[in-house]
């Protein structure tokens, strides 16, 4: 199901953030985003939620199977706090006349 497009949402996570599965067969692992995935409210994580994809042999593929990220829903991971490197919620405030985000369980800014 896809998420409805609202302009009020706030999105916690960028490309490039550490996080945590919190849920799911690949809960506690860690990886980076590599992708967020707006409309449909899901992110792809590096070496998360992985499966394997029978690929035909094109021009610059050579075919056969190979390993995929497959994304997942954005209620199933946590930013990952860089002073603890435990899951934390993220905070929104204002420094310097700029929004940026935070870390709620150290306090340590996340852009």
């Amino acid at each position: 199901m896809a998420v409805k497009k609202n302009k009020a949402i706030k999105w916690k996570f960028k490309s490039g953030d550490k996080v945590e599965v919190i849920t799911g067969k690949d809960k506690g692992a860690q990886g980076e985003i590599l992708e967020v995935l707006r409309n449909k409210g899901k992110v792809i994580v590096d070496n998360v939620n992985m499966v394997k994809k029978h690929m035909k042999p094109t021009g610059e593929n050579p075919g056969g199977i190979i390993d995929k990220n497959m994304p997942i829903d954005i209620s199933n991971v946590m930013l990952v706090d860089p002073k603890t490197g435990e899951p934390t919620r993220v905070g929104r405030r204002e420094e310097n006349g700029r929004l940026v985000r935070y870390a709620k369980k150290s306090g340590e800014t996340l852009d």
